[in-house]
């Protein structure tokens, strides 16, 4: 019997690769949803063709009251919540799901909205289904590095890690999800503190393989109050840069004035820079990188490092957010069945299972690098 997986927001931009994805995997019955008839349609009789099955479409408001009835209607057995912004939204979708007896999964890489959705788990429990938020490259993704390498390790002392994106634009409102906490507080950890910066503040250079040299600045993510109790680690960060230095100067400067107060309400900004950065990402090169830096003692009790990369060519870099939902959808439509709970979506998948999901070696390589204090 076939997976009957729901997409909300199917023709979107995160929404429309996994789309794409899932439209030609093998046991699973693809119905995308949205608010707009005509982009909805459109995305389903585009998607007809690579599938060559039926590809069905849901109009309607996956927040409103009757989505619980719509799920059940439609035999659906897994939601993919790639709605964004997260910040600020509540969990009607997730509580729909539960209601409905739905497994659940989102895309969400806000901290709040991830590190909240504990709130629903004894809900999910007691209806025996899975509540997964996060499912993205933060923290699903970097977790699943992470996890692919602890074996090397006795301790985990550090944890830096962020995403350099390629020139081109996401949607608008991903844009307006990372500019939300522009020039507002982030909470990280140093040395065992609680140690405060600033949202797309402290401007560095990094040098990064395939990539050349990308600005990077503070920013939020739910892996922060993830990691510590998960891998014990002590110091922990997390930055990200446009593909543009422009972009990441552009960035800085609005949070220089949300600081001030001298701009109030950041979402006419968000707008803005979106347009702005429409019109210069034909100036990119298409690279865009993960990495992660993890530093403590191996086994031997020696100091070691470990520098993973996942980098994506050609504009790929959005596949790289898109696809551990994708790789989720997979295992389970072979089989695999999340433990019931509302919980971040770490340690669900593997490094493999997300590359394979993905299939494409040309594109998308990982690469990890261990030095110990001999060198």
């Amino acid at each position: 019997m076939a997976l009957r997986v729901l997409v909300i927001g199917g023709y979107g931009n995160f929404g429309s690769i996994v789309c794409r994805h899932l439209a030609v995997m093998p046991g699973v019955e693809l119905v995308i949803s949205g608010r707009d008839p005509h982009k909805l349609q459109r995305k389903v009789d585009e998607l007809r063709p690579l599938s060559g099955r039926v590809c069905e479409g849901w109009c309607g408001d996956a927040m409103g009251t009757e989505f619980k009835s719509v799920l059940i209607k439609m035999s659906i057995q897994l939601v993919i919540h790639t709605g964004g912004p997260f910040q600020g939204q509540s969990y009607a979708v997730a509580e729909s799901c539960i209601d409905a007896g739905v497994n659940y999964c989102d895309l969400a890489d806000c901290r709040t909205f991830v590190s909240g959705i504990g709130v629903l788990d004894a809900r999910s429990k007691q209806a025996g289904v899975a509540i997964l938020s996060g499912c993205s490259s933060v923290p699903t993704l970097s977790a699943a590095i992470i996890d692919q390498q602890r074996y090397r390790f006795t301790r985990i002392d550090s944890i830096e890690h962020g995403i350099s994106s390629s020139a081109k634009m996401p949607g608008l409102s991903t844009v307006e999800g990372v500019l939300a906490y522009a020039g507002k507080p982030i909470k990280q950890l140093k040395h065992g503190q609680v140690h405060e910066v600033l949202g797309w503040q402290d401007l560095t250079l990094r040098k990064m393989q395939h990539l050349g040299t990308r600005m990077l600045a503070n920013v939020d993510v739910p892996d922060i109050d993830i990691f510590a109790s998960r891998y014990g680690a002590h110091t922990l960060s997390f930055k990200a840069g446009a593909g543009l230095k422009l972009g990441g100067v552009a960035n800085y400067l609005l949070a220089q004035a949300m600081r001030k107060g001298m701009v109030r309400d950041h979402a006419p900004w968000a707008a803005r820079l979106h347009r702005w950065g429409l019109w210069f990402e034909r100036f990119g090169d298409g690279k865009s990188a993960m990495y992660i830096d993890v530093q403590g003692l191996g086994v031997e009790g020696k100091p070691l490092s470990m520098t993973a990369q996942l980098t994506a060519l050609n504009d790929k870099g959005p596949e790289i957010p898109s696809c551990a939902a994708v790789a989720l959808a997979a295992k389970i439509a072979q089989g695999y069945s999340p433990e019931p709970g509302a919980r971040a979506c770490v340690g669900e998948i593997t490094v493999d299972e997300y590359m394979s999901a993905i299939n494409d070696p040309d594109n998308l390589s990982l690469s990890v690098h261990f030095s110990d204090e001999q060198g």
